[in-house]
C-alpha cells in the first residue's frame, strides 16, 4: 500500500461535531479566542464538487456562489433555504470571484484567460484578456478596492492541462495587476511572484497581501504597501513562510487577521488556519478536505464561507470581513 493510500484510510471524512465547543476548531494563540464563539460548530453546506473555488457572497440575495472549475460550472447555494443549483454553466473554468462596488459579479476564467465582468442584465463584459498584445495566462483570484480598481493574479495554472483549462503555451510572465476603474487601462503592479495566487487587502488598504504559491523552498504570503494614490506598490517583502502549508486564497477580517485555505491532502494541515497582522498563527479549522479559497458572508458578515476540494463548509465566527474582495 502505498503512503497515499495509507494516509486516504486513515481519514474518516465529513463528521459533524456532536457537542460544543467544536473539536475540529484549534487556538494556537490566546488572541484567537476572541473569535471563536464555542457554541458555533463547522458545517459542511454541500458536496459533490470537483474541485471548489472562489466563493464569494451575495447578502442582497442571501445567496453563496461558488466556482467548480473542472466541471466547467458556478453553483448557488441559498442560505434560506438551503437549495443548490448551477449559476452558470459552462462557466469557462471559472476561478476567483468577486463583486465590484457596484454589485456586479466579476469572474478569473481558465478557459477564456480573462477577468468578466456579469452586468445587471446577465451579459459578460470582457475587463481584459490581454495585455500589449499578449494574451493572459489564467487569471486566478481577484479582488476590488474601495476606489474601484480591480486587482488580480495570473499565474499559468490554466495552461498545464486539460481538467482546469485548456492546455497552451503562455505568452506573458506571471503577474498582478491593476485595473483603473476610470479609465479600464491594465498596469501591471507585481512581478517577479512565483505562482501568484490569493490576494487580498488589508482594512485600511494600505497592505497588499499575495500568496507566492510556487515559492521555493516554501510557499508564502507575501506583503506590499499601497502608494498613496492606490495605482502601485512597493516595499516587497515575505509576510509568512508557510513552511510545509499551502496558502492558496485568503481574506482579512475587520481586526486585519488572514483566513487562508491550507492545506495538500495532510490531515494536519487541511482547513484554514489564521494569521495575526504580525504574522502569527493563531488559530486553525481542521477540515476533512484541502480548502483552496474563503470568504466572509451571511447578514452580518460573520460566517466563514470554506470552499474546500469536493464540498463547501461554514462556520460563524466572533468577527466580520472587511469590505472588498
Amino acid at each position: 500500500m502505498n503512503e497515499a493510500s495509507s494516509r486516504t484510510q486513515e481519514r474518516p471524512g465529513w463528521r459533524p461535531a456532536t457537542y460544543y465547543p467544536d473539536p475540529a476548531i484549534h487556538a494556537l494563540d490566546p488572541r484567537f479566542e476572541k473569535y471563536w464563539l464555542k457554541l458555533s460548530a463547522v458545517e459542511r453546506l454541500t458536496t459533490g464538487l470537483r474541485w471548489a473555488e472562489g466563493p464569494v457572497w451575495f447578502g442582497d440575495g442571501r445567496y453563496l456562489l461558488c466556482s467548480d472549475i473542472p466541471n466547467q460550472r458556478i453553483i448557488k447555494w441559498e442560505e434560506e433555504t438551503g437549495a443548490v443549483s448551477v449559476f452558470r454553466k459552462p462557466s469557462n473554468f471559472a476561478n476567483g470571484n468577486t463583486r465590484d462596488r457596484q454589485g456586479r459579479l466579476v469572474t478569473c476564467e481558465h478557459g477564456g484567460r480573462r477577468v468578466v465582468r456579469t452586468e445587471y442584465d446577465g451579459s459578460i463584459t470582457v475587463l481584459m484578456d490581454q495585455f500589449n498584445g499578449k494574451r493572459l495566462n489564467s487569471p486566478n483570484d481577484v479582488v476590488v478596492k474601495s476606489d474601484g480598481s480591480i486587482w488580480f493574479t495570473d499565474p499559468t495554472f490554466g495552461l498545464l492541462g486539460n481538467y482546469e483549462g485548456y492546455k497552451a503555451e503562455p505568452e506573458i510572465e506571471p503577474n498582478v495587476y491593476r485595473l483603473d476603474p476610470a479609465t479600464g487601462k491594465a498596469t501591471i503592479v507585481a512581478e517577479g511572484v512565483l505562482g501568484p495566487n490569493g490576494l487580498c487587502f488589508s482594512p485600511n488598504e494600505k497592505i497588499l497581501y499575495v500568496v507566492e504559491s510556487r515559492g521555493q523552498p516554501n510557499r508564502k504570503i507575501l506583503a506590499y504597501d499601497v502608494s498613496a494614490d492606490s495605482t502601485t506598490i512597493s516595499n516587497k517583502r515575505v509576510h509568512i513562510d508557510a513552511g510545509p502549508g499551502t496558502p492558496d486564497g485568503m481574506r482579512c477580517d475587520i481586526d486585519g487577521n488572514l483566513w487562508c485555505g491550507w492545506g495538500m491532502g495532510d490531515p494536519e494541515l487541511d482547513g484554514v488556519v489564521v494569521f495575526a497582522p504580525d504574522g502569527v498563527m493563531i488559530g486553525r479549522i481542521a477540515l476533512p478536505e484541502r480548502c483552496a479559497n474563503v470568504c466572509f458572508g451571511g447578514v452580518k458578515r460573520n460566517r466563514l464561507f470554506m470552499a474546500a476540494s469536493q464540498s463547501i463548509y461554514a462556520l460563524y465566527v466572533n468577527t466580520q470581513g472587511a469590505l472588498g474582495g
